[in-house]
């Protein structure tokens, strides 16, 4: 009875082969989980690599929570390296203005959205990422920077408002051509 017991109970558990698996299989999701929150080559790699050390070293992760305990070790490891801050105000939002391509890493370049994403500043880059993303809660984003849930609420709007901003301002040229192509064709 006892060794029944035993095997059940072991099969519940992720094993390190099963997040060997997981991060073979989501390689790339996980590397973009883990560039978007540092918005640097280099610290992803490390938050990615500690990821997966800290989870094949986790006996205690049931196995239907093994993904989500992979992305969310990625995203507890770039919070302790960037320790992302309400008051970050060593970082300005109005750079977004201007080409964010060609700031973002290598791998966002060919996606703008990534490469907006990476333009916000990291306590605004992280909201976003950990509660638009991610789908963290309001409470759980708190918990896990150490911030109150206002400071939360107030960065995801932030966040928004500036992606918001960003695209407006990359599409108004285009908005123009098209008006300046009406008022021609207009008065032909």
């Amino acid at each position: 009875m006892t060794q029944k017991y035993t095997n059940a109970r072991s099969n519940e558990y992720a094993t390190s082969s099963d997040f060997c698996r997981i991060y073979l299989e989501k390689m790339n999701s996980l590397y973009l989980l883990s560039l978007l929150l540092t918005a640097d080559r280099q610290r992803a790699e490390q938050c990615f690599v500690s990821g997966f050390e800290d989870c094949v070293s986790n006996p205690y992760v049931f196995n239907e929570w093994a993904h989500l305990w992979a992305r969310r070790s990625i995203i507890l490891h770039a919070i302790r390296s960037l320790c992302p801050r309400p008051n970050d105000k060593d970082e300005s939002n109005e750079a977004m203005l201007s080409p964010l391509i060609a700031k973002a890493p290598l791998e966002v370049r060919a996606y703008p959205n990534f490469a907006r994403i990476v333009g916000l500043n990291s306590f605004e880059r992280f909201i976003f990422v950990m509660s638009i993303l991610e789908k963290y809660s309001v409470h759980e984003c708190s918990l896990l920077l150490g911030c109150l849930r206002r400071d939360v609420i107030d960065a995801r709007i932030a966040a928004i408002q500036h992606l918001a901003t960003v695209v407006a301002a990359e599409t108004e040229p285009e908005r123009d051509v098209i008006a300046f192509a009406e008022v021609n064709y207009a008065r032909r």
